[in-house]
């Protein structure tokens, strides 16, 4: 009885089985960087990350010069990211860097989403209990 306690314990503590006891992966990635390289790698870590858990919640949250990723006029990946978000990954735009590098909301991709803080959602998110990854190198 105790053992079974423990595990009934264990399973709500974390929140991370679903019915069948397939694992329900939650995962917030923050891009912080307008290197080409990283949009790139990004891309294959999410291609990737769906094919091995294609029923996982996924944000990436672009904020300073990873805002480029979101940019119709910088980003190199948006056919991409036009796939993904219609797959159910969620790509965020922080406004605080919006407003303060002067970026034109208008060329931010119709995919994007808006969170007033970028650093503070990941926050949010992670209290929640969802697990943070760095994109980049």
């Amino acid at each position: 009885m105790k053992q079974l306690i423990l595990l009934v314990a264990l399973l709500i503590g974390t929140g991370s089985i679903a019915q069948g006891g397939a694992r329900q992966h939650r995962i917030i990635m923050q891009l912080t960087s307008g290197d080409t390289l990283v949009q790139k790698g990004l891309m294959r870590q999410l291609k990737n990350m769906k094919e091995a858990a294609p029923g996982m919640q996924l944000e990436v949250v672009c904020h300073g010069p990873g805002m480029d990723l979101l940019m119709s006029d910088r980003s190199i990946v948006q056919p991409k990211i036009t796939e993904f978000a219609s797959n159910g990954i969620v790509f965020l735009a922080c406004e605080n860097t919006i407003k303060e590098r002067n970026l034109d909301r208008t060329k931010v991709i119709a995919e994007a989403g808006y969170v007033k803080a970028g650093i503070i959602h990941i926050v949010e998110r992670q209290e929640d209990g969802w697990s943070y990854i760095k994109a980049g190198f």
